[in-house]
């Protein structure tokens, strides 16, 4: 089967390393939608901690900021080891 990230670079074509290019630029655009969700998750916790004084309204929020945590850690550790394969293949 035909792996990108285990092929020697001498054998690729030109589309190969666009083709990388392109997974480059998905890789980073995942990672910023990872953060994009953290942070309203996190926002969307702190307000309801700041702005409703009923208590599972609050820990739904302490959730929601606990959760959020959780999603940029998952992203970051997903970006890294996608990008760790992609420098293998770069010029």
């Amino acid at each position: 089967m035909f792996n990108i990230y285990e092929n020697d670079k001498n054998e690729m074509m030109l589309r190969d390393f666009l083709a990388t290019d392109r997974t480059i630029l998905a890789n980073e655009r995942t990672f910023l939608a990872y953060i994009r969700t953290a942070l309203s998750l996190i926002v969307s916790g702190a307000s309801f901690i700041k702005f409703f004084d009923i208590s599972i309204i609050n820990k739904i929020g302490y959730a929601f900021i606990y959760i959020g945590f959780i999603i940029i850690y998952i992203g970051f550790l997903r970006f890294l080891k996608i990008n760790k394969k992609l420098k293998k293949v770069q010029y």
